[in-house]
């Protein structure tokens, strides 16, 4: 049984931090990554980080996110500093396998989101 649970989702004023956790179970993903999502419109590739540490980032977000991850507690981290209003999303992480890994990549496993509001 694969699980991912997000956390670390809340409240932030605008310019403010959060560090969102993704905590993995039932399968050691090479390929893990973030999505957001707001009501109405289509899901978002947020950050996405491979098997040997490279990242990619949304355009939206870099200089702003950092994703990371914690192999050996099998944990997926996004640290996000200068919160904007625009970044209040339900925020997702995601897990798959095979060879293919990109933010546009179809994820096998997903949580069930965090919500960051920044006002």
């Amino acid at each position: 049984h694969v699980q991912l649970v997000e956390s670390g989702g809340g409240s932030v004023q605008a310019g403010g931090s959060l560090r969102l956790s993704c905590e993995i179970s039932g399968i050691t993903a090479s390929c893990v990554a973030w999505f957001r999502q707001a009501p109405g419109k289509e899901r978002e590739g947020v950050a996405i980080i491979h098997g040997n540490g490279r990242t990619d980032y949304a355009d939206s977000v870099k200089g702003r996110f950092t994703i990371s991850k914690d192999d050996a507690k099998n944990t997926l981290y996004l640290q996000m500093n200068g919160l904007k209003p625009e970044d209040t999303h339900m925020y997702y992480c995601a897990a798959k396998g095979g060879w293919a890994c990109s933010l546009e990549s179809t994820f096998n496993y997903w949580g069930q989101g965090t919500q960051v509001t920044v006002s």
